[in-house]
């Protein structure tokens, strides 16, 4: 299972304040979205926010689980999303708390890919 409904929609009210939430099913997980950028997946009903430098000593010492992985070609491919304590489900100012930092961390990503990849040429 990705998500059921009521788990998405209960992520998505909760989440409001961070601007608009979406999400969408992708390799047997769902990814959700604020205005565009991927900074959470639900597996299994369970959520786990994106993580880099900035954040991950907060989820560490929070007692949250390694992060998604998965294998390939006889390796183990670290996602970079870890479990969202379970007590932010109870608590709405500090899930947005913990999502803004995962929002940020997600952005950091995507700057960081961008610098990185190499412009194409086009052949003239």
């Amino acid at each position: 299972m990705v998500a059921s409904d009521s788990f998405a929609e209960f992520l998505r009210e909760q989440l409001a304040p961070l601007g608009r939430v979406s999400m969408r099913r992708m390799f047997g997980k769902a990814g959700v979205f604020c205005d565009g950028v991927m900074f959470a997946i639900v597996a299994d009903d369970t959520l786990y926010f994106r993580v880099d430098d900035h954040n991950r000593e907060d989820f560490g010492e929070a007692g949250s689980s390694p992060p998604l992985t998965y294998e390939k070609g006889g390796r183990t491919i670290d996602l970079s999303f870890w479990r969202a304590p379970e007590r932010l489900l109870d608590e709405p100012d500090e899930l947005v708390l913990w999502a803004r930092s995962a929002l940020a961390a997600a952005h950091r990503v995507a700057a960081k890919r961008e610098r990185i990849s190499p412009r194409r040429k086009s052949k003239t």
